[in-house]
């Protein structure tokens, strides 16, 4: 975000309020979630249901096409059997409400949505298993698929030419290495950028094209326990950074939000590229840019979070949870090297679903 006052931050008075006017509701419980640059609120009614009142920043609420596609996409997901969160209407039958409210820093606008709540805890709350990393993988392929079929009349908002989230956009990072000065991880970052430029770019015209959930992480994957004491994945949170980008791109966001949460991070890439590819194997030039997309999010996470603290101080210690977790990460596998790396994911995800043909697999 451009502006140092664009995250919201309504009081729980004022939230109520805009419950009771915009969705003639009256809650019985309301607290605040976390959040990164939106403002959310968990709201139990009192009629029993249960729901998130998400407020979007002011400078992403300028933009009510893009947020208008990112609504629609969750309805298509949940009615073609991927868990995403649904819209409820507004006494006048919108789904969003643009607004104009002072949080504090002045009179602004603010787009203003009530979604379903999905019971569950984040996957960052359970044991990574085998099993669940590749039920993961699995999941974030046949989102991609789906949202590919969704049509759309503003479907060209999810272009989002240079927003800095999209993995595409690597290159937007450049402007922000300021942020990492006397860090020594600057120049791995940089290293990471040059190596987009001379394999990835060219690499582009070979990519499968698709719209990307674009935020595929540990804190925006639910998951209740199953019958045999797994789990299994019962939501998907935070549509805020779809884009039109390639299924390779969902794919390294996915291992590398995993791998945080990994007490191996390493590991974790076979068992998530195996459940990716039981939908969607990857093509030659995707499978030899993988690894360079996986760190490349590494990089976007760790400048953009350093950038976010220094436009946001007061909420550091949520915005550099992933990045904190990142940096050793990040450092580890660029020592090992691409051609370590990719054995060990290519590898273990062949005998991945090799062990599961033959029924040894073990979660």
């Amino acid at each position: 975000m451009s502006e140092k006052h664009a995250k919201p931050n309504f009081s729980l008075a004022q939230a109520t309020d805009m419950l009771k006017s915009l969705y003639d509701l009256t809650t019985s419980q309301i607290h605040t979630l976390p959040s990164y640059d939106d403002q959310n609120f968990y709201v139990l009614s009192t009629n029993g249901k249960e729901y998130v009142l998400k407020i979007m920043n002011s400078e992403d609420s300028k933009n009510q096409s893009l947020i208008e596609v990112q609504t629609f996409a969750m309805s298509f997901l949940n009615e073609n059997g991927i868990p995403a969160q649904t819209a409820t209407p507004t006494v006048t039958g919108q789904l969003m409400s643009l607004e104009e409210l002072d949080c504090g820093y002045g009179h602004q606008k603010y787009l203003v949505r009530l979604l379903s709540y999905l019971p569950g805890k984040t996957i960052s709350k359970v044991p990574l298993t085998p099993q669940l990393l590749f039920e993961t993988g699995k999941m974030a392929a046949k989102m991609d698929k789906i949202l590919q079929k969704m049509d759309h009349p503003y479907i060209r908002e999810l272009d989002r030419d240079g927003f800095i989230w999209s993995l595409s956009n690597l290159l937007v990072l450049e402007k922000y290495l300021y942020v990492l000065d006397g860090e020594p991880l600057q120049e791995v970052v940089k290293s990471v950028i040059d190596l987009y430029k001379t394999t990835v770019v060219p690499s582009y015209p070979r990519f499968r094209k698709c719209i990307n959930h674009g935020d595929f992480n540990d804190l925006n994957v639910l998951v209740q326990p199953d019958n045999n004491g797994c789990h299994k994945i019962c939501g998907i949170l935070d549509f805020g950074d779809m884009n039109s980008g390639f299924y390779i791109n969902e794919l390294a966001i996915t291992i590398m939000y995993m791998m945080i949460e990994h007490p191996n991070p390493i590991e974790v890439g076979g068992a998530v590229l195996a459940g990716w590819e039981s939908e969607l194997p990857l093509n030659e030039a995707e499978r030899d840019c993988l690894y360079i997309l996986v760190v490349g999010r590494f990089c976007q996470s760790l400048v953009l979070a350093h950038y976010s603290v220094l436009m946001h101080p007061e909420n550091e210690e949520y915005l550099m949870t992933t990045s904190r977790k990142g940096i050793s990460i990040l450092r580890d596998i660029w020592k090992l090297g691409k051609q370590h790396v990719e054995k060990v994911w290519f590898d273990s995800a062949v005998q991945f679903c090799n062990s599961k043909l033959d029924g040894t697999f073990n979660s």
